[in-house]
């Protein structure tokens, strides 16, 4: 890896760490990297440093290469999901949030994620545990959860978000979660009601799994639907409008190309992005 790159990676490093809020937090953020790996980068010491370890710091506070960067462009629905995280971090609301997979949803999340503070962006896994999960938000808050049981870990996260000023916690992918999990989703609202916001993104398919539970008067149902504010927002679908704009700013010019893709991607913007990708390496 040569020099100029890693310098890339520095700047882009010392930014994650203001967000964060230190350098021993940032680090607690990113399995496998030290505190002393974090000051040693930033402080030029990089004698002892491997590129692996360069590639994985980079990876994690989303570093890209010029040649292969991504621009991501405000389409409607990255501009709806936008406006939707403000107003719950700065209003302490809960919102479910509905989409298609390729909306554009997951994106938006992870650039306001980057651009402020305060906020706690987890994607989701059907394998999650009580505990797993409590793992994963200590671990994106940046507190060092070693040796602590559940009820310690509750306690810690509790705490440290009441004592941030509009905090906010996003669980992308949220349809993955198990039931056990979605009741722990009450625990933390009735503990950080009207103080942190929280987000429940997902496909369509969590309103159709909240809805049957409360047709079939399942446990803890209408408890969480009534947290979501008994409604499920949608996202809107990816327009001709959109992909042109991202094939456009990704460097695909060419209108018939560009109508290709569009009849191509069935309204997907991760399939925009494989063709534009095949396009320029034909190209």
């Amino acid at each position: 890896m040569q020099n100029s790159e890693k310098k890339q990676i520095q700047a882009k490093l010392a930014e994650y760490c203001e967000l964060k809020g230190s350098q021993n937090k940032a680090a607690n953020t990113m399995k496998g990297v030290s505190a002393a790996t974090i000051s040693q980068m930033l402080n030029n010491n990089w004698d002892l440093i491997t590129d692996e370890m360069w590639r994985t710091v980079a990876a994690y506070i989303g570093y890209e290469q010029e040649a292969s960067k991504w621009v991501v462009v405000e389409t409607r629905g990255y501009a709806r999901m936008t406006a939707l995280l403000a107003d719950a971090q700065q209003n302490a609301l809960v919102f479910a949030v509905t989409g298609e997979a390729g909306c554009g949803k997951s994106e938006a999340i992870k650039s306001y994620a980057r651009s402020h503070t305060g906020v706690f962006n987890l994607s989701c896994s059907e394998f999650w545990t009580r505990k797993y999960f409590m793992q994963e938000l200590l671990a994106a808050m940046g507190i060092d959860n070693t040796g602590c049981g559940v009820p310690e870990m509750m306690s810690e996260i509790i705490y440290h978000l009441k004592r941030k000023e509009t905090p906010l916690i996003v669980l992308d992918e949220a349809d993955k979660l198990s039931d056990q999990l979605l009741y722990f989703f009450i625990s933390i609202y009735n503990q950080l009601e009207d103080h942190c916001g929280i987000i429940l993104c997902a496909t369509d398919f969590l309103e159709k799994r909240i809805k049957r539970g409360l047709r079939t008067n399942k446990r803890g149902y209408k408890e969480i639907y009534s947290r979501c504010g008994r409604r499920f927002i949608p996202m809107q679908v990816v327009s001709d409008g959109d992909v042109a704009a991202v094939c456009s700013a990704n460097g695909v010019t060419d209108r018939k190309e560009i109508e290709k893709i569009i009849t191509d991607c069935e309204c997907d913007l991760r399939r925009v992005k494989r063709r534009v990708h095949a396009y320029k390496t034909k190209n």
